[in-house]
């Protein structure tokens, strides 16, 4: 509290032993210790009213709480980190294992009831096209920039 080193305390005795005298120096230290216990014991007393009034309020229960928001791990955001990672490597042409996906064969077509099979050929077919349109329109604006520099 007070940063009081050993030179300070040596002059302050010093100063205490001329000012009081040596008779009554005794007396004045322990009226001192007294004074000072005194003052530590109401401190103490001060900071445990403060604490069971804080306890009593829920002070301590939002703390907790707002110690508990703080962790990440409390509210999954680890495992949330982890996922959001996996999902950003995810490839969706890959299995699980990191092996190209399984094409689907004619005999698992077979296996699928026939709605089932309906739609997986209509989805085959729609990407079949768009794949198509796809290459069509890039091969036209190629060949639209090529034409271009060549002009040029």
């Amino acid at each position: 509290m007070f940063d009081i080193g050993m030179s300070e305390l040596l002059v302050i005795g010093i100063v205490a032993l001329i000012v009081v005298g040596p008779k009554d120096l005794p007396g004045m230290f322990r009226t001192l210790g007294r004074f000072t216990a005194r003052a530590k014991s109401m401190a103490r007393e001060f900071s445990r009213a403060m604490e069971s009034a804080a306890d009593e309020a829920g002070v301590k229960e939002a703390t907790d709480a707002i110690k508990g928001a703080a962790n990440p791990k409390k509210f999954g955001l680890d495992k949330l980190n982890e996922a959001a990672d996996k999902f950003e490597k995810w490839d969706p042409m890959k299995a699980p294992d990191g092996k190209a996906a399984p094409k689907t064969t004619e005999a698992q077509k077979d296996e699928l009831s026939p709605e089932r099979a309906e739609m997986a050929q209509k989805i085959s077919d729609s990407a079949a096209k768009k794949a198509t349109e796809r290459l069509e329109a890039e091969a036209k604006a190629t060949a639209e920039t090529e034409k271009k520099e060549g002009d040029a």
